[in-house]
């Protein structure tokens, strides 16, 4: 029934997920989008509640008397980037488009909730969580820490993203770690600038900063075990004026990822060795600004359970991946994954241009597989 309900409405769900992607809107910002999410989400008969994260939208849905809640999650929020594509529902806005699938996964989440809204076939509550500021300021944290998990008690949670390169509508999940956690690091390298001519005179932080960039490299070759996932990205570096002068600073932007939090520790703790040390060779000084960071993903294993029996169930075991490791990418569904039992889905997107490209665009032909996983997930751990 819910494959029916969802197929009755998918053109309607196709047209939200256009709109959604013609309005993207960075995190913090959905204004638009949440104004248009809620507006259906009412028209169907959903009470909202809007009181989290600026933009967040939660809305309920309760069968029966069982006290257990299963949450399931969707992003919102668009990326800055300047859209590349050519499809006739592009960003209309500057600079901003929907760059990692979340007009998708929002146009998902609705579907599940429509035909939800419309089945008997579970028993307990439901809590549809479209979240905000995935990509920049940690949206699922901030609902936490004003208290989202305190108004509501909830035993699982379940997410979906979209997978470039994965075989459209093919799912993909594993235990434990599901993504990395990430942190980023600004790093100024202050130091004595003056005339190109006369360097003995300065004490050069764009030197210091060459052998920083090197010297960081070490750290996952003699570091980290072989057998371990870690990644050291040096993304940013700014100096300098003219070539005949010598800068009084470097700015750099490091990020860090790892799947286990002891190298996550030992990867904070050996970049600003490192670089205290280089900059200090050369008459320099480092400073450190560490930005906010996300932990990493962590399946649990009863939920993942619950999620490979409602795909096995609903779409036949030769839809189902079982992933070797973890993706290096990182995700702030990670914070609810802290405080929630519960399983973070990949779904495949078909032959698309990659995550975060201007010329990325999600495949409205995995809409319906992924409502309706959403849909059996609830009925797997909501049973009747």
């Amino acid at each position: 029934m819910n494959r029916q309900r969802i197929s009755e409405i998918l053109p309607e769900l196709v047209s939200i997920r256009h709109h959604l992607h013609e309005i993207a809107e960075i995190g913090l910002s959905e204004f638009q989008t949440t104004r248009y999410i809620g507006d259906i989400l009412e028209s169907w008969g959903f009470v909202l509640d809007r009181d989290y994260a600026t933009t967040a939208i939660v809305a309920t849905l309760q069968r029966g008397n069982r006290p257990t809640t299963v949450a399931l999650r969707a992003d919102m929020d668009a990326l800055p980037i300047l859209e590349e594509t050519d499809v006739p529902y592009k960003s209309t806005t500057p600079g901003i488009m929907h760059a990692c699938g979340h007009d998708g996964h929002s146009a998902m989440l609705l579907g599940a909730a429509y035909a939800l809204s419309k089945s008997e076939d579970f028993d307990g509550r439901v809590v549809f969580i479209f979240q905000p500021a995935e990509e920049n300021f940690g949206g699922a944290q901030i609902m936490i820490e004003q208290g989202f998990l305190r108004r509501y008690a909830i035993d699982y949670l379940f997410a979906l993203h979209n997978l470039p390169a994965l075989e459209a509508g093919r799912f993909s999940l594993r235990r434990g770690a599901m993504m990395a956690s990430i942190d980023v690091v600004a790093v100024t390298i202050a130091g004595r600038g003056g005339h190109g001519a006369l360097p003995e005179e300065t004490a050069d932080p764009i030197v210091a900063a060459a052998t920083v960039i090197v010297a960081l490299q070490s750290i996952l070759s003699r570091n980290v075990s072989p057998h371990e996932a870690a990644v050291v990205t040096i993304g940013q570096i700014h100096a300098g004026s003219a070539a005949t002068i010598i800068p009084d600073r470097v700015e750099l932007e490091i990020s860090l990822r790892a799947v286990r939090p002891e190298v996550h520790a030992l990867l904070r703790r050996r970049i600003e060795e490192i670089v205290v040390a280089q900059a200090e060779s050369f008459g320099t000084t480092a400073s450190f600004d560490w930005k906010v960071g996300y932990p990493a993903t962590i399946n649990d294993d009863r939920a993942v359970e619950i999620a490979r029996t409602a795909i096995r169930e609903t779409f036949g075991s030769e839809r189902l991946e079982e992933r070797p490791c973890a993706l290096m990418a990182s995700e702030d569904c990670a914070f609810f994954l802290e405080k929630i039992p519960g399983a973070y889905v990949f779904i495949g997107n078909g032959d698309s241009k990659p995550l975060h490209n201007a010329q990325y665009d999600f495949n409205d032909d995995i809409l319906l597989d992924g409502a309706l996983f959403f849909c059996s997930v609830v009925e797997q751990a909501l049973p009747k």
